[in-house]
C-alpha cells in the first residue's frame, strides 16, 4: 500500500471570530506517474471483470498534489455550484456511491453538496451541513469523513473496484456557493444574498444586481419576491449609517425564476 500523506488545512474565508471560514481536508497518497503518459492510472480488462483496475508498470513516484481549477461557478458544475461532475472517469459512479454510504452515519444534517472525480486520480467533494448558517461542517466531522472514506477507497482499490490510491480533498462549499433557485431560497431566507437578475426596460433587457433578502416564493407562478437588504451597499452614502429609509423598506421586486441569472451569499454586513 502506498504511503499516504495528510494535510488539514483552515483556508480562505474564515468563520473563526465571526468570520467565514471554508475548512479543507487533503488525502494525498504517493501517487505514480507514467513516463510515457499524462494520465496516472488506467483501466485494465481483468479476464471478465470490466471494472477491475491495475496500476500500469512503468511508472515513477511523484509526490504533488493537483489543485482544483480555479473558474467562475456554475450550477451543477460539481465545485462551488454543487452537483456531481466525473470527467469521463469511469470508476465515478462506484466512487460515489461509497461516498453516500460513508455519510449515512452522519444522519440526515449532512448532505453531498458537491462530488467530482478527475482522470488525474482526484476526487474533491464537499459537505454540506444542513444547520450551519453557511452550510460548514466542523473540522472533525470533516476529517472523520475523511478518514473513513479513504479507508474505503483503499479497500475498494484493492479489490480492483476502483483505481488504487485515488487522491481525495474534502471542503466545505464556503462563501463561493452557489445558491439553487429555488430549493436554496427558503434555507437562506433570514440572510442577505447577492443576487443578479434580468430587468425589462423599454423594451431591453438589462442585467443588474442587489443585496436583498428573499420574503417569499410562489411556487404556482414560478416567482420570488425580494426586498432591499439593510446592508451599507444600499444605504444612502451620505446618511452617516443610518438604517434604510421607510421607502427602501418598502420596496419590493418579483422576479420570476428564469430572470434570476446567479445567487450567491452576501458576508460583508
Amino acid at each position: 500500500m502506498l504511503q499516504q500523506k495528510q494535510a488539514l488545512h483552515n483556508l480562505r474565508n474564515g468563520l473563526q471570530n465571526g468570520h467565514f471560514f471554508k475548512n479543507h481536508i487533503s488525502v494525498l497518497p504517493l501517487r505514480c506517474l507514467s513516463i510515457n503518459s499524462s494520465e496516472e492510472i488506467t483501466p485494465e480488462r481483468n479476464g471478465n471483470d470490466p471494472l477491475h483496475y491495475e496500476m500500469i508498470e512503468d511508472v515513477e513516484p511523484i509526490d504533488l498534489w493537483e489543485e482544483e481549477e480555479e473558474v467562475e461557478p456554475e450550477i451543477g458544475d460539481g465545485g462551488d455550484g454543487g452537483g456531481i461532475v466525473f470527467q469521463s472517469c469511469s470508476w465515478g459512479e462506484q466512487a460515489l456511491s461509497i461516498a453516500r454510504d460513508v455519510l449515512l452515519p452522519f444522519g440526515d444534517d449532512m448532505e453531498l453538496y458537491s462530488f467530482k472525480t478527475s482522470p488525474h486520480g482526484y476526487i474533491y467533494v464537499r459537505l454540506d451541513k444542513l444547520p450551519n448558517n453557511f452550510g460548514c461542517p466542523s473540522m472533525d466531522e470533516m476529517e472523520e469523513f475523511s478518514r473513513q472514506y479513504k479507508k474505503r477507497l483503499d479497500e475498494a482499490g484493492a479489490l480492483g473496484k476502483i483505481p488504487e490510491d485515488l487522491a481525495l480533498e474534502v471542503s466545505s462549499p464556503g462563501a463561493e456557493r452557489l445558491i439553487k433557485v429555488p430549493d436554496d431560497l427558503s434555507r437562506f431566507k433570514d440572510r442577505p444574498m447577492r443576487v443578479s437578475y434580468i430587468e425589462e426596460m423599454n423594451s431591453r433587457k438589462v442585467e443588474k444586481n442587489g443585496i436583498f433578502f428573499m420574503e417569499s416564493i410562489d411556487a404556482e407562478s414560478g416567482s420570488c419576491i425580494w426586498k432591499l437588504a439593510d446592508v451599507k451597499e444600499n444605504r444612502d452614502p451620505t446618511s452617516k449609517g443610518r438604517p434604510l429609509s421607510r421607502k427602501q423598506k418598502d420596496w419590493r421586486l418579483k422576479l420570476s425564476y428564469a430572470m434570476v441569472k446567479k445567487v450567491t451569499l452576501y458576508l460583508n454586513y
